[in-house]
This record gives C-alpha cells, structure tokens and sequence, in this order.
C-alpha cells in the first residue's frame, strides 16, 4: 500500500478544532491556546483565526476570532471572499464573519446556541437536539426553523437545495433521514423513515446520500437476519424525478462501532473517501467499486479531515497537513 504524497505538514503552538478551505485559496485553520493546567474558569476559550498558503502552508495572517473553543462549531467559506465561523462567544454563540485576505472582521451577529452547523454560502443550517435553524450567511440573520414533536436531530449534510438531517424516532428508537428546503425550511419528506439502529455520519452530493451505519436494519430490501451489529455503508439516490432507491450497500468487514471515531466517510467530486484508522479508501459513490487506497499518516489521531478537489487536509491536536489524494 502506497503513502499518499504530502504537499506540506505544520507544527503550531496553539491546539486547532477547526478548518474551512475550497477549490482555490488558502486554508482557514481556527485554534485556542488551552490555559496553564488544561483548566479554566469559563465554559468559552478565546480563540483566533488563521489563514494559510495552500501551496506550501506559510502564514498569511492570524487573527484573533470572536468565535472561541466551546460548545457547537461550523466554518465554511462565504459568497463574499469572507471566511464565515459560528459557534461560543462570551456573550452567547455568534456568527462571524472575516476578511479570507486580511482577517478583518466584517461582522459579527448573535445567534441561538446550537450543537452542529454546517456553512455554505447562501445558508449557515445549526442543528440542536429539538430544532434545527437556517440562517442567512452574508446576512447573519436566523430566517427559518423547524422542529416536530417526537423527534429528535443529530448530523446534517447538504446537496445543492436539499438539506438531509438525521433523527432518532422517540417512539421507537429508530433513526432515518429528513430532507429540508434550504431556502425555507420546509420539510420535503423523509428520505429514509426511521428504520436504522444508529446512523454515524452522512454525506451527501451530485444526487448522493451516504449513509453510516449500524445496529441493523429492517426493510423490504433486506432481511431481519441480515441486520447485525457492525458498521455498514449505504449509498441512496436522491436524483430529481426519481423516487430515492438504495444504489448499493457494502458491509465494513472487520470493522465495529467501537471503532469509531476511526471510522469517517467524506465526499466530493463523485468519489466517496472512507477512512480507517491511517488508510484512506477512494470509492465511487455511484458504484461502490474501490478505486484506490492510501496510508496518510495521522489520519488515525485527527481532530477533523476534509476533502476537497483532490487534496486533503487533515488536523491533529497541533498539527495540519495537506495531501494529495489519489483519484
């Protein structure tokens, strides 16, 4: 097995929690300076902002950042060359914009406190156990939520207008996947009812939903003896004018919920990366078939990875690297 080539890989003072990058421009890195002791008083760190160069990772700028270290994060990329970052403040969770040149602060704007927030250029989406909010991003403004009794919300992904969550049925334990309007927070059904036992993650992208998985299933598709126990992964299609059907299903062989976090799944351009423990598969996500592997070191002690347009970035406690990811 081959080691993906590294473009470059840094040491920082600080601890980082978070990233944000795109097709071109820099890579946006979010980190804290713990205190003395690894104790502090305040359930917010202060935090700071930093770009780098996307070729060799040289400094750009640092700048601190009204978002601290704390409960809830999301940083994404805006429509206005702005770097966009939602999460603790000392006064309440805010959302944040910056300057992707300089790290100026363009605007800040408070928000309701959330646990998870995926940023895009036209719509922030912050999820809750009870209720789940977009919010405009260049606007900062909160314009839509929604929430139904007896449900309750975990992951969010997005592809194009279509948001998919996944919940948890209270009545019956099971957890399936709901498909928002991102403009207007309108429900547009379930795309999956209820019927998994735990879904870890998901990712969405070109008519796409990926699932992650375990604790079984019972559907017309698949036998009650036939759902166990260990991870699985589930591609659905969710292409207009036509009803959403599972377009494959490959069990992790070997692999067990008590691996995770790492187990993770992203997408992008059509390939889904699977990543376990250092190895990093490359599989179609229309077939399911491989096509490629690679060990990328630290990949088994990340904080948070991602891909994008070929390259990946990974983050460990101190450390950022960017590879090159293998068609």
């Amino acid at each position: 097995m081959q080691t993906a080539r590294r473009r470059w890989s840094r040491e920082f003072d600080s601890e980082i929690d978070g990233l944000a990058f795109g097709a071109t421009g820099p890579i946006l890195l979010h980190g804290y300076d713990p205190p003395a002791g690894g104790k502090w008083l305040d359930d917010v760190i202060p935090s700071k902002m930093g770009a780098f160069d996307r070729n060799d990772g040289s400094t750009l700028w640092v700048s601190p950042c009204e978002v601290g270290y704390g409960r809830g994060f999301g940083a994404g990329l805006g429509e206005e060359e702005d770097v966009v970052v939602l999460g603790p403040g000392n006064q309440g969770h805010r959302i944040v914009r910056m300057s992707v040149d300089s790290g100026e602060q363009i605007g800040a704007q408070d928000i309701a406190p959330f646990d998870h927030a995926l940023v895009a250029g036209d719509m922030c989406v912050a999820v809750l156990p009870n209720k789940i909010t977009g919010i405009m991003t260049s606007a900062m403004i909160e314009v839509w939520g929604f929430c139904r009794d007896g449900e309750r919300y975990h992951f969010v992904t997005r592809d194009g207008e279509a948001v998919y969550v996944s919940y948890t049925d209270e009545n019956s334990r099971k957890q399936g996947i709901l498909s928002l309007d991102s403009d207007s927070g309108d429900s547009t059904g379930s795309l999956i009812e209820p019927v998994y036992g735990v879904i870890h993650d998901l990712v969405a992208g070109e008519g796409i939903v990926v699932l992650l998985t375990s604790g079984g299933m019972v559907t017309d598709d698949i036998l009650a003896e036939e759902a166990g126990a260990g991870l699985m992964l589930t591609a659905i299609s969710t292409r207009p004018g036509a009803d959403s059907h599972t377009m494959w299903r490959q069990r992790l062989s070997g692999e067990n919920p008590e691996d995770l976090p790492d187990v993770g799944i992203s997408l992008d351009s059509g390939k889904l990366y699977l990543s376990r423990g250092a190895t990093l598969d490359v599989v179609d996500a229309m077939s399911g078939r491989r096509l490629g592997q690679r060990t990328i070191p630290g990949l088994d002690e990340r904080m948070n990875w991602s891909v994008f347009s070929g390259a990946g970035l990974l983050i460990e406690e101190k450390r950022a690297s960017l590879f090159e990811i293998p068609d």
